[in-house]
């Protein structure tokens, strides 16, 4: 229920107030489909190919995913170190789970840099580019990763 909320809150943010007058939109004529438009992944997929197709095996190392032995970001092992990540008195977000954690993660990078990487080195277009249903399952996968848990 938190990733929805948290989800469609941040796809709200861009919109304009009601007290801001009426909309008025202009139609530019036909609209091309552009990279930017298109996922990387809709959540179909099975796990070790949304981590795959949206590229995290480039810079992280996940358990249970072949390849992925990232060293520019963080292991992701969250089932051992997203509650410590949560208490970090430097964590800057609002997440009360290691679930949501991993979702504000993709979504609002900056909320939490782990120490020793360096900071804005995660897109912050990522959220953009995972359907919400990815995204729930990348939480779902990570929140359990001890570092020897292999994919299903």
């Amino acid at each position: 229920m938190g990733l929805v909320l948290l989800y469609v809150l941040w796809t709200l943010r861009a919109l304009p107030s009601p007290s801001a007058g009426p909309a008025v939109f202009s139609n530019p004529g036909p609209t091309s489909l552009t990279a930017e438009m298109i996922p990387l992944v809709s959540g179909d997929e099975p796990i070790v190919e949304i981590f795959t197709k949206a590229g995290c095996p480039v810079c992280h190392t996940i358990p249970g995913i072949p390849g992925a032995n990232g060293q520019v970001g963080p292991p992701l092992t969250l089932g051992v170190t997203g509650a410590q990540r949560l208490a970090d008195p430097s964590y800057r977000g609002t997440a009360g789970t290691v679930h949501e954690y991993v979702v504000e993660s993709v979504i609002d990078p900056s909320a939490f840099v782990v120490p020793g990487y360096p900071e804005r080195t995660m897109p912050v277009w990522y959220g953009a580019k995972l359907s919400a249903l990815a995204l729930e399952k990348i939480a779902d996968y990570l929140e359990h990763q001890t570092g020897n848990v292999l994919a299903k």
